[in-house]
Protein backbone atom coordinates (compact mmCIF):
# COMPACT_ATOMS: atom_id res chain seq x y z
CA UNK A 1 0.00 0.00 0.00
CA UNK A 2 1.16 3.57 -0.70
CA UNK A 3 1.26 6.63 1.58
CA UNK A 4 -1.43 8.28 -0.57
CA UNK A 5 -4.89 7.44 0.84
CA UNK A 6 -6.60 9.00 -2.17
CA UNK A 7 -4.62 6.68 -4.46
CA UNK A 8 -5.33 3.63 -2.27
CA UNK A 9 -9.07 4.35 -2.32
CA UNK A 10 -9.20 4.03 -6.14
CA UNK A 11 -7.07 0.88 -6.05
CA UNK A 12 -9.34 -0.74 -3.43
CA UNK A 13 -12.35 0.21 -5.54
CA UNK A 14 -11.01 -2.10 -8.27
CA UNK A 15 -9.99 0.56 -10.83
CA UNK A 16 -7.37 -0.56 -13.40
CA UNK A 17 -3.79 -0.27 -12.10
CA UNK A 18 -0.47 0.04 -13.98
CA UNK A 19 3.25 0.62 -13.48
CA UNK A 20 5.42 3.35 -15.05
CA UNK A 21 7.98 1.67 -17.35
CA UNK A 22 9.32 4.71 -19.23
CA UNK A 23 9.51 8.50 -18.78
CA UNK A 24 10.42 11.11 -21.42
CA UNK A 25 9.77 14.47 -19.71
CA UNK A 26 5.94 14.75 -19.73
CA UNK A 27 5.41 11.55 -21.76
CA UNK A 28 4.93 8.59 -19.42
CA UNK A 29 4.65 4.96 -20.55
CA UNK A 30 2.53 2.87 -18.22
CA UNK A 31 2.27 -0.93 -18.44
CA UNK A 32 -1.17 -2.22 -17.49
CA UNK A 33 -4.08 0.19 -16.84
CA UNK A 34 -6.27 -1.91 -19.14
CA UNK A 35 -9.14 -1.50 -19.86
CA UNK A 36 -8.88 2.28 -20.23
CA UNK A 37 -10.37 4.94 -22.52
CA UNK A 38 -8.62 7.79 -24.32
CA UNK A 39 -8.46 11.02 -22.24
CA UNK A 40 -9.07 9.06 -19.01
CA UNK A 41 -7.78 10.81 -15.86
CA UNK A 42 -4.83 8.93 -14.31
CA UNK A 43 -3.66 9.34 -10.71
CA UNK A 44 -0.04 8.50 -9.87
CA UNK A 45 1.20 7.17 -6.56
CA UNK A 46 3.02 10.46 -5.78
CA UNK A 47 -0.28 12.41 -6.05
CA UNK A 48 0.33 13.93 -9.49
CA UNK A 49 -2.07 13.40 -12.39
CA UNK A 50 -2.14 12.86 -16.13
CA UNK A 51 -4.43 11.65 -18.90
CA UNK A 52 -4.19 8.90 -21.51
CA UNK A 53 -2.99 10.10 -24.90
CA UNK A 54 -2.33 6.84 -26.75
CA UNK A 55 -3.39 3.26 -26.07
CA UNK A 56 -1.21 0.39 -27.35
CA UNK A 57 -1.67 -3.37 -26.83
CA UNK A 58 1.05 -3.67 -24.16
CA UNK A 59 1.30 -0.14 -22.72
CA UNK A 60 -0.46 3.24 -22.45
CA UNK A 61 1.09 6.68 -23.13
CA UNK A 62 0.03 9.20 -20.46
CA UNK A 63 0.58 12.97 -20.68
CA UNK A 64 1.77 14.02 -17.24
CA UNK A 65 0.29 17.20 -15.72
CA UNK A 66 2.68 17.56 -12.79
CA UNK A 67 5.67 19.91 -12.51
CA UNK A 68 8.05 17.19 -11.25
CA UNK A 69 8.56 14.13 -13.53
CA UNK A 70 7.45 10.76 -12.19
CA UNK A 71 10.00 8.00 -11.74
CA UNK A 72 10.09 4.54 -13.32
CA UNK A 73 8.39 2.00 -11.07
CA UNK A 74 5.71 4.43 -9.80
CA UNK A 75 2.24 2.91 -9.70
CA UNK A 76 -0.73 4.51 -11.48
CA UNK A 77 -4.51 4.03 -11.28
CA UNK A 78 -7.47 5.16 -13.40
CA UNK A 79 -9.24 7.86 -11.36
CA UNK A 80 -11.96 8.79 -13.88
CA UNK A 81 -12.96 7.68 -17.37
CA UNK A 82 -13.15 11.34 -18.51
CA UNK A 83 -10.83 14.29 -18.04
CA UNK A 84 -12.97 16.94 -16.32
CA UNK A 85 -12.69 20.62 -15.38
CA UNK A 86 -14.16 22.60 -12.51
CA UNK A 87 -17.03 24.83 -13.73
CA UNK A 88 -19.58 27.26 -12.30
CA UNK A 89 -21.00 30.78 -12.48
CA UNK A 90 -18.58 31.96 -9.78
CA UNK A 91 -15.75 31.75 -12.33
CA UNK A 92 -17.23 34.81 -14.12
CA UNK A 93 -15.15 37.88 -13.27
CA UNK A 94 -12.08 35.84 -12.36
CA UNK A 95 -8.63 35.00 -13.76
CA UNK A 96 -7.91 31.29 -13.50
CA UNK A 97 -5.28 28.73 -14.43
CA UNK A 98 -5.95 25.72 -16.66
CA UNK A 99 -6.53 23.70 -13.47
CA UNK A 100 -9.30 26.13 -12.44
CA UNK A 101 -7.25 27.70 -9.63
CA UNK A 102 -7.60 31.49 -9.09
CA UNK A 103 -4.67 33.69 -10.18
CA UNK A 104 -6.11 37.11 -9.29
CA UNK A 105 -5.71 37.00 -5.52
CA UNK A 106 -9.44 37.38 -4.90
CA UNK A 107 -9.82 34.21 -2.87
CA UNK A 108 -10.97 30.66 -3.70
CA UNK A 109 -13.65 29.86 -6.28
CA UNK A 110 -16.43 27.45 -5.37
CA UNK A 111 -17.07 25.11 -8.29
CA UNK A 112 -20.67 24.07 -8.92
CA UNK A 113 -19.87 20.98 -10.96
CA UNK A 114 -17.32 19.17 -13.13
CA UNK A 115 -17.56 19.14 -16.93
CA UNK A 116 -15.79 16.90 -19.51
CA UNK A 117 -12.88 18.81 -21.09
CA UNK A 118 -13.12 16.85 -24.35
CA UNK A 119 -16.91 16.94 -24.57
CA UNK A 120 -18.72 16.08 -27.81
CA UNK A 121 -20.39 18.84 -29.85
CA UNK A 122 -24.23 19.04 -29.69
CA UNK A 123 -26.00 16.97 -32.35
CA UNK A 124 -27.72 18.65 -35.31
CA UNK A 125 -31.20 17.94 -33.98
CA UNK A 126 -30.28 19.76 -30.72
CA UNK A 127 -29.38 22.95 -32.59
CA UNK A 128 -31.37 25.95 -33.76
CA UNK A 129 -30.83 28.43 -36.61
CA UNK A 130 -28.81 31.52 -35.68
CA UNK A 131 -30.55 34.90 -35.93
CA UNK A 132 -29.19 37.47 -33.43
CA UNK A 133 -26.22 39.70 -34.15
CA UNK A 134 -23.30 39.81 -31.73
CA UNK A 135 -22.42 43.51 -31.57
CA UNK A 136 -18.63 44.01 -31.55
CA UNK A 137 -18.72 47.81 -31.48
CA UNK A 138 -16.37 47.89 -34.50
CA UNK A 139 -18.14 49.64 -37.39
CA UNK A 140 -16.35 47.91 -40.28
CA UNK A 141 -17.15 44.50 -38.75
CA UNK A 142 -20.73 45.09 -37.59
CA UNK A 143 -21.78 46.64 -40.91
CA UNK A 144 -19.72 44.70 -43.48
CA UNK A 145 -18.70 41.37 -41.88
CA UNK A 146 -21.09 40.86 -38.96
CA UNK A 147 -21.05 37.90 -36.60
CA UNK A 148 -24.18 36.34 -35.13
CA UNK A 149 -24.41 34.68 -31.74
CA UNK A 150 -23.48 31.02 -32.08
CA UNK A 151 -21.24 31.57 -35.12
CA UNK A 152 -17.60 30.51 -35.48
CA UNK A 153 -15.55 33.40 -36.90
CA UNK A 154 -11.79 33.20 -37.50
CA UNK A 155 -9.53 36.20 -36.87
CA UNK A 156 -6.48 35.79 -39.11
CA UNK A 157 -3.47 38.06 -39.60
CA UNK A 158 0.28 38.51 -39.53
CA UNK A 159 2.24 39.06 -36.32
CA UNK A 160 1.71 42.58 -34.87
CA UNK A 161 -1.23 43.29 -37.22
CA UNK A 162 -3.62 43.95 -34.32
CA UNK A 163 -5.26 40.53 -33.82
CA UNK A 164 -5.21 40.58 -30.01
CA UNK A 165 -6.21 44.27 -29.93
CA UNK A 166 -9.29 43.53 -32.07
CA UNK A 167 -10.16 40.42 -30.02
CA UNK A 168 -9.93 42.50 -26.83
CA UNK A 169 -12.13 45.17 -28.45
CA UNK A 170 -14.80 42.52 -29.07
CA UNK A 171 -14.53 41.44 -25.42
CA UNK A 172 -14.83 45.03 -24.14
CA UNK A 173 -17.99 45.59 -26.20
CA UNK A 174 -19.84 42.92 -24.21
CA UNK A 175 -19.49 44.66 -20.82
CA UNK A 176 -23.02 46.13 -21.00
CA UNK A 177 -24.61 43.19 -22.85
CA UNK A 178 -26.02 39.86 -21.64
CA UNK A 179 -23.01 37.94 -23.03
CA UNK A 180 -20.21 36.45 -20.93
CA UNK A 181 -16.75 36.50 -22.54
CA UNK A 182 -14.25 33.68 -21.97
CA UNK A 183 -10.79 34.78 -23.11
CA UNK A 184 -8.20 31.99 -23.19
CA UNK A 185 -4.51 32.88 -23.50
CA UNK A 186 -2.49 29.99 -24.91
CA UNK A 187 1.27 29.90 -24.14
CA UNK A 188 1.51 33.69 -23.82
CA UNK A 189 4.19 35.94 -22.35
CA UNK A 190 3.52 37.60 -19.00
CA UNK A 191 3.45 41.04 -20.68
CA UNK A 192 0.62 39.92 -23.03
CA UNK A 193 -1.40 38.66 -20.06
CA UNK A 194 -0.88 41.90 -18.11
CA UNK A 195 -1.91 44.00 -21.15
CA UNK A 196 -5.20 42.11 -21.54
CA UNK A 197 -6.05 42.20 -17.83
CA UNK A 198 -5.28 45.91 -17.50
CA UNK A 199 -7.48 46.74 -20.51
CA UNK A 200 -10.37 44.70 -19.09
CA UNK A 201 -9.99 46.35 -15.67
CA UNK A 202 -9.56 49.89 -17.04
CA UNK A 203 -12.71 49.56 -19.18
CA UNK A 204 -14.71 47.96 -16.33
CA UNK A 205 -15.32 44.80 -18.39
CA UNK A 206 -13.75 42.21 -16.08
CA UNK A 207 -17.07 41.51 -14.30
CA UNK A 208 -18.43 39.91 -17.53
CA UNK A 209 -15.32 37.85 -18.37
CA UNK A 210 -13.45 34.68 -17.47
CA UNK A 211 -9.75 34.77 -18.36
CA UNK A 212 -8.07 31.35 -18.62
CA UNK A 213 -4.28 31.74 -18.56
CA UNK A 214 -1.47 29.46 -19.72
CA UNK A 215 2.04 30.91 -20.05
CA UNK A 216 4.86 29.87 -22.38
CA UNK A 217 6.84 28.75 -19.30
CA UNK A 218 4.26 26.15 -18.23
CA UNK A 219 4.12 22.52 -19.28
CA UNK A 220 3.23 21.89 -22.95
CA UNK A 221 0.43 19.62 -21.74
CA UNK A 222 -1.13 22.46 -19.72
CA UNK A 223 -1.07 24.83 -22.71
CA UNK A 224 -2.50 22.07 -24.94
CA UNK A 225 -5.47 21.66 -22.57
CA UNK A 226 -6.14 25.42 -22.17
CA UNK A 227 -8.67 25.92 -25.05
CA UNK A 228 -10.56 22.73 -24.16
CA UNK A 229 -10.84 23.78 -20.50
CA UNK A 230 -12.15 27.23 -21.54
CA UNK A 231 -14.68 25.54 -23.83
CA UNK A 232 -15.83 23.28 -20.97
CA UNK A 233 -16.39 26.34 -18.73
CA UNK A 234 -18.36 28.01 -21.53
CA UNK A 235 -20.44 24.91 -22.24
CA UNK A 236 -21.59 24.69 -18.62
CA UNK A 237 -22.79 28.32 -18.63
CA UNK A 238 -24.38 27.85 -22.06
CA UNK A 239 -26.02 24.42 -21.74
CA UNK A 240 -26.86 24.31 -18.03
CA UNK A 241 -27.50 27.97 -17.13
CA UNK A 242 -28.82 29.23 -20.48
CA UNK A 243 -26.16 31.97 -20.64
CA UNK A 244 -24.96 33.41 -23.97
CA UNK A 245 -21.18 32.99 -24.18
CA UNK A 246 -18.41 34.08 -26.57
CA UNK A 247 -15.02 32.33 -26.41
CA UNK A 248 -11.88 33.97 -27.81
CA UNK A 249 -9.02 31.51 -28.43
CA UNK A 250 -5.77 33.54 -28.50
CA UNK A 251 -4.25 31.88 -30.38
CA UNK A 252 -4.78 28.49 -32.04
CA UNK A 253 -1.50 28.68 -33.98
CA UNK A 254 0.44 28.40 -30.70
CA UNK A 255 -1.88 25.55 -29.71
CA UNK A 256 -1.18 23.74 -33.00
CA UNK A 257 2.58 24.11 -32.54
CA UNK A 258 2.31 22.67 -29.02
CA UNK A 259 0.23 19.73 -30.27
CA UNK A 260 2.73 19.14 -33.10
CA UNK A 261 5.57 18.97 -30.57
CA UNK A 262 3.67 16.56 -28.33
CA UNK A 263 2.81 14.36 -31.34
CA UNK A 264 6.38 14.28 -32.67
CA UNK A 265 7.69 13.32 -29.24
CA UNK A 266 4.98 10.61 -29.15
CA UNK A 267 6.45 9.29 -32.46
CA UNK A 268 3.33 10.14 -34.50
CA UNK A 269 4.12 10.26 -38.23
CA UNK A 270 4.32 13.92 -39.36
CA UNK A 271 2.23 15.23 -42.24
CA UNK A 272 2.09 18.63 -43.95
CA UNK A 273 4.40 21.17 -42.24
CA UNK A 274 5.20 18.37 -39.72
CA UNK A 275 1.71 18.62 -38.18
CA UNK A 276 0.13 15.28 -37.15
CA UNK A 277 -2.67 13.80 -39.26
CA UNK A 278 -5.32 14.54 -36.62
CA UNK A 279 -4.47 18.25 -36.37
CA UNK A 280 -7.65 19.20 -38.23
CA UNK A 281 -9.75 17.01 -35.90
CA UNK A 282 -8.12 18.56 -32.80
CA UNK A 283 -9.45 21.99 -33.81
CA UNK A 284 -12.69 21.02 -35.55
CA UNK A 285 -13.83 19.02 -32.50
CA UNK A 286 -13.17 22.15 -30.41
CA UNK A 287 -14.82 24.78 -32.63
CA UNK A 288 -17.84 22.64 -33.56
CA UNK A 289 -18.91 22.73 -29.92
CA UNK A 290 -20.24 26.27 -30.54
CA UNK A 291 -23.80 26.97 -31.74
CA UNK A 292 -27.34 27.62 -30.55
CA UNK A 293 -29.48 25.12 -28.61
CA UNK A 294 -33.18 24.67 -29.30
CA UNK A 295 -33.97 23.67 -25.71
CA UNK A 296 -32.92 26.98 -24.10
CA UNK A 297 -32.24 29.21 -27.17
CA UNK A 298 -28.84 30.14 -25.67
CA UNK A 299 -25.69 30.47 -27.80
CA UNK A 300 -21.95 29.89 -27.63
CA UNK A 301 -19.82 31.84 -30.13
CA UNK A 302 -16.21 30.94 -31.03
CA UNK A 303 -13.57 33.40 -32.27
CA UNK A 304 -10.27 31.57 -32.92
CA UNK A 305 -7.23 33.81 -33.50
CA UNK A 306 -4.78 32.46 -36.09
CA UNK A 307 -1.33 33.65 -37.20
CA UNK A 308 -0.71 34.03 -40.96
CA UNK A 309 3.05 34.43 -41.35
CA UNK A 310 3.90 37.22 -43.83
CA UNK A 311 0.16 37.49 -44.54
CA UNK A 312 0.06 34.05 -46.19
CA UNK A 313 -3.52 32.89 -45.63
CA UNK A 314 -2.94 29.83 -47.87
CA UNK A 315 -0.67 28.19 -45.26
CA UNK A 316 -1.71 25.02 -43.42
CA UNK A 317 -3.13 26.56 -40.23
CA UNK A 318 -5.15 29.46 -41.77
CA UNK A 319 -6.73 27.17 -44.40
CA UNK A 320 -7.51 24.57 -41.73
CA UNK A 321 -9.34 27.05 -39.52
CA UNK A 322 -11.10 28.76 -42.46
CA UNK A 323 -12.55 25.41 -43.51
CA UNK A 324 -13.93 24.83 -39.99
CA UNK A 325 -15.37 28.31 -39.35
CA UNK A 326 -18.33 30.22 -40.86
CA UNK A 327 -16.27 33.19 -42.02
CA UNK A 328 -13.06 35.09 -41.33
CA UNK A 329 -11.77 38.57 -40.61
CA UNK A 330 -8.45 39.01 -42.42
CA UNK A 331 -6.04 41.62 -41.05
CA UNK A 332 -3.61 43.07 -43.62
CA UNK A 333 -0.21 44.56 -42.71
CA UNK A 334 -0.28 46.91 -45.72
CA UNK A 335 -3.59 48.35 -44.50
CA UNK A 336 -2.13 48.48 -40.96
CA UNK A 337 0.83 50.54 -42.21
CA UNK A 338 -1.65 52.94 -43.84
CA UNK A 339 -2.79 53.67 -40.24
CA UNK A 340 -6.15 51.90 -40.67
CA UNK A 341 -7.35 50.38 -37.37
CA UNK A 342 -8.52 47.66 -37.35
CA UNK A 343 -6.64 46.67 -40.51
CA UNK A 344 -9.52 44.63 -41.98
CA UNK A 345 -9.01 43.58 -45.60
CA UNK A 346 -12.47 44.19 -47.07
CA UNK A 347 -11.65 42.14 -50.19
CA UNK A 348 -10.62 38.91 -48.43
CA UNK A 349 -12.78 39.00 -45.28
CA UNK A 350 -16.16 37.26 -45.45
CA UNK A 351 -19.06 36.23 -43.23
CA UNK A 352 -21.23 33.31 -44.33
CA UNK A 353 -24.14 33.59 -41.91
CA UNK A 354 -23.64 36.96 -40.19
CA UNK A 355 -26.08 38.82 -42.48
CA UNK A 356 -29.11 37.07 -40.96
CA UNK A 357 -28.69 39.11 -37.78
CA UNK A 358 -28.78 42.51 -39.49
CA UNK A 359 -31.84 44.73 -39.79
CA UNK A 360 -33.25 46.16 -43.04
CA UNK A 361 -31.46 49.50 -42.64
CA UNK A 362 -28.09 47.72 -42.24
CA UNK A 363 -28.74 45.61 -45.37
CA UNK A 364 -29.58 48.74 -47.36
CA UNK A 365 -26.49 50.61 -46.13
CA UNK A 366 -24.25 47.59 -46.82
CA UNK A 367 -25.33 47.56 -50.48
CA UNK A 368 -24.40 51.26 -50.70
CA UNK A 369 -21.05 50.66 -48.96
CA UNK A 370 -20.04 47.91 -51.42
CA UNK A 371 -20.98 50.12 -54.38
CA UNK A 372 -19.11 53.11 -52.94
CA UNK A 373 -15.95 51.10 -52.21
CA UNK A 374 -15.95 49.67 -55.75
CA UNK A 375 -16.27 53.20 -57.15
CA UNK A 376 -13.53 54.45 -54.79
CA UNK A 377 -11.08 51.70 -55.83
CA UNK A 378 -11.75 52.41 -59.52
CA UNK A 379 -11.35 56.18 -59.05
CA UNK A 380 -8.07 55.60 -57.20
CA UNK A 381 -6.68 53.59 -60.13
CA UNK A 382 -7.57 56.41 -62.57
CA UNK A 383 -6.07 59.00 -60.21
CA UNK A 384 -2.75 57.08 -60.15
CA UNK A 385 -2.48 57.48 -63.93
CA UNK A 386 -3.05 61.23 -63.61
CA UNK A 387 -6.29 61.03 -65.57
CA UNK A 388 -8.86 63.83 -65.39
CA UNK A 389 -11.61 62.49 -63.14
CA UNK A 390 -15.29 62.95 -63.86
CA UNK A 391 -17.59 64.56 -61.29
CA UNK A 392 -18.97 61.10 -60.33
CA UNK A 393 -15.45 59.69 -59.87
CA UNK A 394 -14.46 62.66 -57.69
CA UNK A 395 -17.57 62.09 -55.60
CA UNK A 396 -16.73 58.38 -55.20
CA UNK A 397 -13.17 59.27 -54.21
CA UNK A 398 -14.38 61.71 -51.55
CA UNK A 399 -16.99 59.29 -50.17
CA UNK A 400 -14.44 56.47 -50.04
CA UNK A 401 -11.98 58.63 -48.09
CA UNK A 402 -14.72 59.58 -45.61
CA UNK A 403 -15.76 55.92 -45.32
CA UNK A 404 -12.23 54.74 -44.46
CA UNK A 405 -11.81 57.64 -42.05
CA UNK A 406 -15.01 56.56 -40.31
CA UNK A 407 -13.92 52.89 -40.26
CA UNK A 408 -10.61 53.90 -38.64
CA UNK A 409 -11.28 53.18 -34.99
CA UNK A 410 -8.96 53.07 -31.98
CA UNK A 411 -9.18 49.96 -29.72
CA UNK A 412 -10.83 51.99 -26.95
CA UNK A 413 -13.67 53.27 -29.18
CA UNK A 414 -16.88 51.28 -29.67
CA UNK A 415 -20.17 52.25 -31.33
CA UNK A 416 -23.70 50.89 -31.03
CA UNK A 417 -25.60 49.71 -34.13
CA UNK A 418 -27.68 52.94 -34.13
CA UNK A 419 -24.54 55.07 -33.98
CA UNK A 420 -22.95 53.09 -36.82
CA UNK A 421 -26.06 53.44 -39.02
CA UNK A 422 -26.24 57.21 -38.41
CA UNK A 423 -22.59 57.70 -39.38
CA UNK A 424 -22.85 55.49 -42.47
CA UNK A 425 -26.05 57.16 -43.65
CA UNK A 426 -24.46 60.60 -43.42
CA UNK A 427 -21.18 59.57 -45.12
CA UNK A 428 -22.92 57.76 -47.98
CA UNK A 429 -25.77 60.21 -48.63
CA UNK A 430 -24.24 63.63 -47.89
CA UNK A 431 -25.58 66.27 -50.29
CA UNK A 432 -23.22 67.88 -52.79
CA UNK A 433 -21.76 71.22 -51.73
CA UNK A 434 -21.12 70.16 -48.12
CA UNK A 435 -17.80 69.31 -46.44
CA UNK A 436 -18.08 66.62 -43.74
CA UNK A 437 -15.93 66.65 -40.59
CA UNK A 438 -15.75 62.91 -39.80
CA UNK A 439 -13.90 63.43 -36.50
CA UNK A 440 -16.66 65.78 -35.31
CA UNK A 441 -19.26 63.26 -36.49
CA UNK A 442 -17.70 60.55 -34.29
CA UNK A 443 -17.68 62.89 -31.29
CA UNK A 444 -21.35 63.88 -31.61
CA UNK A 445 -22.94 60.61 -32.79
CA UNK A 446 -23.32 59.14 -29.29
CA UNK A 447 -25.37 62.06 -28.00
CA UNK A 448 -27.54 62.11 -31.15
CA UNK A 449 -28.11 58.32 -31.19
CA UNK A 450 -29.65 58.54 -27.72
CA UNK A 451 -32.52 60.58 -29.25
CA UNK A 452 -33.46 57.75 -31.67
CA UNK A 453 -36.29 55.99 -29.83
CA UNK A 454 -38.23 54.83 -32.91
CA UNK A 455 -37.44 54.33 -36.58
CA UNK A 456 -39.21 57.60 -37.52
CA UNK A 457 -36.72 59.59 -35.35
CA UNK A 458 -33.80 58.47 -37.53
CA UNK A 459 -34.27 61.03 -40.35
CA UNK A 460 -34.69 63.95 -37.95
CA UNK A 461 -31.58 63.04 -35.94
CA UNK A 462 -29.58 62.54 -39.16
CA UNK A 463 -30.48 66.06 -40.33
CA UNK A 464 -29.41 67.52 -36.95
CA UNK A 465 -26.08 65.67 -37.11
CA UNK A 466 -25.37 66.92 -40.64
CA UNK A 467 -25.88 70.54 -39.47
CA UNK A 468 -23.46 69.99 -36.57
CA UNK A 469 -20.74 68.17 -38.50
CA UNK A 470 -20.67 69.72 -41.98
CA UNK A 471 -20.01 73.09 -43.56
CA UNK A 472 -20.66 74.56 -47.03
CA UNK A 473 -18.00 73.90 -49.68
CA UNK A 474 -17.03 77.47 -50.67
CA UNK A 475 -14.75 76.25 -53.44
CA UNK A 476 -17.55 74.28 -55.10
CA UNK A 477 -19.94 77.23 -54.76
CA UNK A 478 -17.44 79.60 -56.41
CA UNK A 479 -16.85 77.11 -59.24
CA UNK A 480 -20.61 76.79 -59.76
CA UNK A 481 -20.95 80.60 -60.02
CA UNK A 482 -18.10 80.95 -62.52
CA UNK A 483 -19.34 78.11 -64.75
CA UNK A 484 -22.16 80.10 -66.47
CA UNK A 485 -19.78 83.03 -67.05
CA UNK A 486 -17.21 80.77 -68.73
CA UNK A 487 -19.93 79.15 -70.81
CA UNK A 488 -21.20 82.58 -72.02
CA UNK A 489 -17.67 83.68 -72.90
CA UNK A 490 -17.11 80.51 -74.88
CA UNK A 491 -20.27 81.14 -76.93
CA UNK A 492 -19.12 84.66 -77.83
Amino acid sequence: MSDNRHFDAFVNKGNPVGEVVGVDRFLVRVKGLQPVTIHALILFEDGSKGFTHQIWPDYVVVLHLGATPVTVGTMAVVQHTDLVSKVGKDFVGRVVSVNGDPLDGKGPISAESAWPIFNSAPMLYERELLNKQLVTGVTVIDEMFPIVRGQRMALIGDSKSGKSALATQVALSQKDSDVVVIYVLIAKRRSDIDTLLSRLEDNKAMHKAIVVVSTMFESLVTSYLAPYVACAMGEYLWQKLGQDVVIIYDDLTSHAQIYREISLLSQVSPGRESFPGDMFYAHSSLLERAGKLNRNHATMTSIPVVLANSGDITAYMPTNIMSITDGQWILDMNIFRDTMRPAINTGLSVTRVGGVGQNQRQHKLLAQVVKTLNGYNQAQQYAHFGSELSADAKRDLEKGKHLYEMYNQSPSDTYTITEQCLMLDIVLNLADGLILDVAKLKQNVGESAAKVKEDKDFEKVTAELIKKCSSPDKGAAAAAKSAPVKEEAAKK
